[in-house]
Protein backbone atom coordinates (compact mmCIF):
# COMPACT_ATOMS: atom_id res chain seq x y z
CA UNK A 1 0.00 0.00 0.00
CA UNK A 2 1.21 3.49 -0.82
CA UNK A 3 1.63 5.85 2.14
CA UNK A 4 -0.95 8.31 0.82
CA UNK A 5 -3.57 5.54 0.73
CA UNK A 6 -3.36 5.45 4.52
CA UNK A 7 -4.42 9.12 4.76
CA UNK A 8 -8.06 9.77 5.59
CA UNK A 9 -7.85 13.09 3.73
CA UNK A 10 -6.89 11.27 0.52
CA UNK A 11 -9.89 8.92 0.85
CA UNK A 12 -12.20 11.88 1.43
CA UNK A 13 -10.74 13.60 -1.65
CA UNK A 14 -11.45 10.48 -3.73
CA UNK A 15 -15.04 10.47 -2.43
CA UNK A 16 -15.44 14.13 -3.36
CA UNK A 17 -14.15 13.46 -6.89
CA UNK A 18 -16.62 10.59 -7.22
CA UNK A 19 -19.44 12.96 -6.24
CA UNK A 20 -18.25 15.60 -8.69
CA UNK A 21 -18.23 13.06 -11.51
CA UNK A 22 -21.64 11.69 -10.57
CA UNK A 23 -23.31 15.09 -10.32
CA UNK A 24 -21.69 16.66 -13.40
CA UNK A 25 -23.11 13.84 -15.56
CA UNK A 26 -26.40 15.71 -15.21
CA UNK A 27 -25.01 18.94 -16.66
CA UNK A 28 -26.22 20.01 -20.12
CA UNK A 29 -24.21 18.71 -23.08
CA UNK A 30 -22.89 22.18 -23.83
CA UNK A 31 -21.19 22.19 -20.41
CA UNK A 32 -19.31 18.92 -21.05
CA UNK A 33 -16.16 20.87 -21.96
CA UNK A 34 -16.98 23.84 -19.75
CA UNK A 35 -17.96 23.86 -16.11
CA UNK A 36 -18.37 20.08 -15.83
CA UNK A 37 -14.85 19.49 -17.12
CA UNK A 38 -13.37 22.16 -14.85
CA UNK A 39 -15.10 20.72 -11.79
CA UNK A 40 -13.93 17.23 -12.57
CA UNK A 41 -10.34 18.29 -13.18
CA UNK A 42 -10.22 20.33 -9.97
CA UNK A 43 -11.76 17.46 -7.98
CA UNK A 44 -9.22 14.97 -9.34
CA UNK A 45 -6.42 17.42 -8.58
CA UNK A 46 -7.16 17.32 -4.85
CA UNK A 47 -6.33 13.66 -4.30
CA UNK A 48 -3.53 13.79 -6.89
CA UNK A 49 -1.73 16.57 -5.05
CA UNK A 50 -2.16 14.87 -1.69
CA UNK A 51 -0.67 11.71 -3.18
CA UNK A 52 2.20 13.51 -4.93
CA UNK A 53 2.99 15.59 -1.86
CA UNK A 54 3.22 12.49 0.30
CA UNK A 55 6.17 11.34 -1.82
CA UNK A 56 8.20 14.45 -1.06
CA UNK A 57 11.11 14.14 1.32
CA UNK A 58 10.66 17.45 3.11
CA UNK A 59 7.75 18.62 5.21
CA UNK A 60 7.88 21.98 3.41
CA UNK A 61 7.40 20.33 -0.01
CA UNK A 62 4.57 18.18 1.34
CA UNK A 63 2.86 21.21 2.82
CA UNK A 64 3.11 23.05 -0.52
CA UNK A 65 1.28 20.21 -2.30
CA UNK A 66 -1.41 20.30 0.38
CA UNK A 67 -1.82 24.02 -0.28
CA UNK A 68 -2.31 23.27 -3.97
CA UNK A 69 -4.84 20.55 -3.08
CA UNK A 70 -6.71 23.03 -0.88
CA UNK A 71 -6.80 25.50 -3.76
CA UNK A 72 -8.34 22.85 -6.00
CA UNK A 73 -10.90 22.09 -3.31
CA UNK A 74 -11.89 25.75 -3.17
CA UNK A 75 -12.26 25.68 -6.97
CA UNK A 76 -14.69 22.75 -6.74
CA UNK A 77 -16.80 24.52 -4.12
CA UNK A 78 -16.84 27.71 -6.20
CA UNK A 79 -17.72 25.81 -9.37
CA UNK A 80 -20.47 23.89 -7.56
CA UNK A 81 -21.94 27.23 -6.48
CA UNK A 82 -21.92 28.42 -10.09
CA UNK A 83 -23.52 25.13 -11.11
CA UNK A 84 -26.26 25.64 -8.54
CA UNK A 85 -26.79 29.25 -9.60
CA UNK A 86 -27.12 28.16 -13.25
CA UNK A 87 -29.64 25.48 -12.33
CA UNK A 88 -27.34 22.55 -13.15
CA UNK A 89 -27.19 21.42 -9.51
CA UNK A 90 -29.97 21.40 -6.95
CA UNK A 91 -29.49 23.07 -3.60
CA UNK A 92 -29.33 19.61 -2.01
CA UNK A 93 -26.60 18.41 -4.36
CA UNK A 94 -24.66 21.63 -3.88
CA UNK A 95 -24.87 21.13 -0.13
CA UNK A 96 -23.61 17.54 -0.49
CA UNK A 97 -20.57 18.74 -2.44
CA UNK A 98 -20.00 21.56 0.02
CA UNK A 99 -20.13 19.22 3.04
CA UNK A 100 -17.88 16.68 1.32
CA UNK A 101 -15.45 19.53 0.69
CA UNK A 102 -15.48 20.54 4.35
CA UNK A 103 -14.56 16.98 5.33
CA UNK A 104 -11.87 16.82 2.66
CA UNK A 105 -10.03 20.04 3.41
CA UNK A 106 -6.41 18.96 3.14
CA UNK A 107 -4.40 19.38 6.26
CA UNK A 108 -0.97 18.25 7.20
CA UNK A 109 -1.05 14.59 8.19
CA UNK A 110 2.00 12.55 8.80
CA UNK A 111 2.25 9.77 6.28
CA UNK A 112 2.21 6.46 8.16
Amino acid sequence: MFNFAKLETWHQAIALADLAYRFTRRFPDEERFGLANQMRRAAVSISSNIAEGSSRSSRLDYTRFLEIAAGSLFEVVSQATIGRNQGFLSGTVHQQLYQAGRKTKPHVERTP
